[in-house]
Protein backbone atom coordinates (compact mmCIF):
# COMPACT_ATOMS: atom_id res chain seq x y z
CA UNK A 1 0.00 0.00 0.00
CA UNK A 2 1.52 3.37 -0.97
CA UNK A 3 2.50 5.90 1.65
CA UNK A 4 0.60 9.08 2.26
CA UNK A 5 1.70 12.66 2.76
CA UNK A 6 0.77 14.44 5.99
CA UNK A 7 0.48 17.65 3.92
CA UNK A 8 -1.12 17.22 0.48
CA UNK A 9 0.83 18.56 -2.49
CA UNK A 10 -0.06 19.33 -6.08
CA UNK A 11 2.45 18.06 -8.60
CA UNK A 12 2.94 18.71 -12.30
CA UNK A 13 4.93 16.22 -14.31
CA UNK A 14 7.37 17.44 -16.94
CA UNK A 15 6.82 16.14 -20.46
CA UNK A 16 8.10 12.59 -20.88
CA UNK A 17 7.24 11.49 -17.34
CA UNK A 18 4.28 9.43 -16.11
CA UNK A 19 3.04 8.57 -12.65
CA UNK A 20 3.22 4.96 -11.51
CA UNK A 21 1.70 3.03 -8.59
CA UNK A 22 4.40 3.15 -5.86
CA UNK A 23 3.86 -0.42 -4.68
CA UNK A 24 4.11 -1.79 -8.23
CA UNK A 25 7.47 -0.11 -8.95
CA UNK A 26 9.27 -1.10 -5.76
CA UNK A 27 8.65 2.09 -3.74
CA UNK A 28 5.92 0.97 -1.32
CA UNK A 29 6.55 3.79 1.18
CA UNK A 30 6.37 6.58 -1.42
CA UNK A 31 3.22 8.63 -1.74
CA UNK A 32 3.99 9.46 -5.38
CA UNK A 33 6.28 8.01 -8.07
CA UNK A 34 6.96 9.23 -11.60
CA UNK A 35 8.97 7.34 -14.24
CA UNK A 36 10.90 8.76 -17.19
CA UNK A 37 9.09 7.00 -20.06
CA UNK A 38 11.76 7.35 -22.75
CA UNK A 39 14.42 5.71 -20.53
CA UNK A 40 12.44 2.54 -19.85
CA UNK A 41 14.24 -0.57 -21.05
CA UNK A 42 17.74 0.83 -20.45
CA UNK A 43 18.43 -1.31 -17.37
CA UNK A 44 17.19 1.37 -14.97
CA UNK A 45 14.33 3.84 -15.30
CA UNK A 46 14.99 7.27 -13.79
CA UNK A 47 12.33 8.06 -11.23
CA UNK A 48 11.06 10.81 -8.99
CA UNK A 49 9.63 9.81 -5.61
CA UNK A 50 7.81 11.89 -3.03
CA UNK A 51 7.60 10.73 0.58
CA UNK A 52 6.61 12.47 3.78
CA UNK A 53 6.15 12.04 7.48
CA UNK A 54 5.12 13.98 10.56
CA UNK A 55 8.06 14.81 12.80
CA UNK A 56 8.14 14.22 16.53
CA UNK A 57 9.62 17.33 18.16
CA UNK A 58 11.76 19.78 16.23
CA UNK A 59 13.37 19.03 12.91
CA UNK A 60 17.00 19.65 11.98
CA UNK A 61 17.53 19.60 8.23
CA UNK A 62 21.04 18.18 8.59
CA UNK A 63 19.77 15.42 10.89
CA UNK A 64 16.98 14.59 8.42
CA UNK A 65 19.49 14.50 5.56
CA UNK A 66 21.77 12.14 7.54
CA UNK A 67 18.81 9.90 8.41
CA UNK A 68 17.90 9.66 4.72
CA UNK A 69 21.47 8.65 3.82
CA UNK A 70 21.46 6.05 6.61
CA UNK A 71 18.17 4.52 5.35
CA UNK A 72 19.68 4.22 1.87
CA UNK A 73 22.81 2.56 3.26
CA UNK A 74 20.69 0.05 5.18
CA UNK A 75 18.51 -0.77 2.15
CA UNK A 76 20.84 -0.42 -0.84
CA UNK A 77 24.52 -0.38 0.11
CA UNK A 78 27.32 2.16 -0.11
CA UNK A 79 26.22 5.82 -0.31
CA UNK A 80 28.53 8.81 -0.69
CA UNK A 81 27.33 12.36 -0.09
CA UNK A 82 28.67 14.38 -3.03
CA UNK A 83 27.20 17.73 -1.99
CA UNK A 84 24.77 19.06 0.63
CA UNK A 85 23.37 22.60 0.51
CA UNK A 86 20.74 24.40 2.56
CA UNK A 87 18.27 26.21 0.32
CA UNK A 88 15.44 28.68 0.61
CA UNK A 89 12.29 29.21 -1.37
CA UNK A 90 14.13 30.03 -4.60
CA UNK A 91 14.53 26.28 -5.29
CA UNK A 92 10.81 25.60 -4.98
CA UNK A 93 9.04 28.96 -5.02
CA UNK A 94 5.62 27.37 -4.54
CA UNK A 95 6.59 26.14 -1.10
CA UNK A 96 6.55 29.50 0.64
CA UNK A 97 8.87 29.88 3.64
CA UNK A 98 9.85 26.23 3.57
CA UNK A 99 13.43 25.67 4.71
CA UNK A 100 15.09 22.87 2.80
CA UNK A 101 18.26 21.03 2.02
CA UNK A 102 19.44 19.55 -1.24
CA UNK A 103 21.84 16.66 -1.21
CA UNK A 104 23.41 14.88 -4.13
CA UNK A 105 24.35 11.27 -3.52
CA UNK A 106 26.26 8.52 -5.30
CA UNK A 107 24.84 5.06 -4.55
CA UNK A 108 26.37 1.65 -5.21
CA UNK A 109 23.33 -0.61 -5.60
CA UNK A 110 22.33 -3.93 -7.06
CA UNK A 111 19.47 -3.62 -9.54
CA UNK A 112 18.07 -6.75 -11.18
CA UNK A 113 21.08 -8.65 -9.82
CA UNK A 114 23.49 -6.23 -11.56
CA UNK A 115 25.83 -3.85 -9.73
CA UNK A 116 24.97 -0.28 -10.67
CA UNK A 117 26.19 3.19 -9.77
CA UNK A 118 23.23 5.50 -9.25
CA UNK A 119 22.94 9.21 -8.62
CA UNK A 120 20.25 10.58 -6.37
CA UNK A 121 19.35 14.21 -5.87
CA UNK A 122 17.18 14.78 -2.82
CA UNK A 123 15.22 17.85 -1.83
CA UNK A 124 14.23 17.60 1.83
CA UNK A 125 12.03 20.31 3.26
CA UNK A 126 10.16 21.14 6.43
CA UNK A 127 6.60 22.40 6.29
CA UNK A 128 4.17 23.41 8.96
CA UNK A 129 1.00 21.36 8.73
CA UNK A 130 -1.73 23.90 7.98
CA UNK A 131 -4.33 21.48 9.38
CA UNK A 132 -2.41 20.99 12.67
CA UNK A 133 -0.72 24.22 13.74
CA UNK A 134 2.69 23.67 15.31
CA UNK A 135 3.12 20.24 13.70
CA UNK A 136 6.19 19.91 11.46
CA UNK A 137 6.22 17.70 8.40
CA UNK A 138 9.20 16.39 6.44
CA UNK A 139 8.78 16.05 2.69
CA UNK A 140 11.47 14.31 0.66
CA UNK A 141 11.49 14.56 -3.12
CA UNK A 142 14.17 12.44 -4.81
CA UNK A 143 15.37 11.92 -8.36
CA UNK A 144 17.23 8.64 -8.90
CA UNK A 145 19.01 7.78 -12.16
CA UNK A 146 22.07 5.96 -13.46
CA UNK A 147 25.07 8.27 -13.59
CA UNK A 148 24.90 8.14 -17.40
CA UNK A 149 21.22 9.25 -17.37
CA UNK A 150 21.54 12.13 -14.91
CA UNK A 151 22.20 14.90 -17.42
CA UNK A 152 19.09 13.87 -19.38
CA UNK A 153 16.70 14.15 -16.42
CA UNK A 154 18.14 16.72 -13.99
CA UNK A 155 16.46 19.71 -15.66
CA UNK A 156 13.12 17.86 -15.53
CA UNK A 157 13.62 17.34 -11.79
CA UNK A 158 14.23 21.04 -11.29
CA UNK A 159 11.07 21.78 -13.29
CA UNK A 160 9.13 19.30 -11.13
CA UNK A 161 10.41 20.98 -7.94
CA UNK A 162 9.55 24.47 -9.17
CA UNK A 163 5.94 23.42 -9.83
CA UNK A 164 5.47 21.60 -6.49
CA UNK A 165 2.80 23.36 -4.43
CA UNK A 166 0.85 22.75 -1.24
CA UNK A 167 -2.63 21.62 -2.24
CA UNK A 168 -5.52 23.90 -1.43
CA UNK A 169 -8.01 22.13 0.83
CA UNK A 170 -11.16 21.04 -0.97
CA UNK A 171 -14.19 19.06 0.04
CA UNK A 172 -13.28 16.32 -2.46
CA UNK A 173 -9.69 15.75 -1.39
CA UNK A 174 -6.45 17.16 -2.69
CA UNK A 175 -3.93 16.82 -5.49
CA UNK A 176 -2.35 13.62 -6.70
CA UNK A 177 0.42 13.42 -4.11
Amino acid sequence: MPGTLPVPLNVELPQGWESAPPDKVGAPHAAFVALHKTSQGQGFTPNITVTGRTLEGSGSLHRLAEESVQRLRENLGAVDVVKRTEVGTSTAPGLVDAPGIVQNLRIQATVNEQPMELAQSQFILLLENEQQRGELVEIEVALTAKMSQLDDVLEDFQTFLSALRPAAPTSEGNGPA
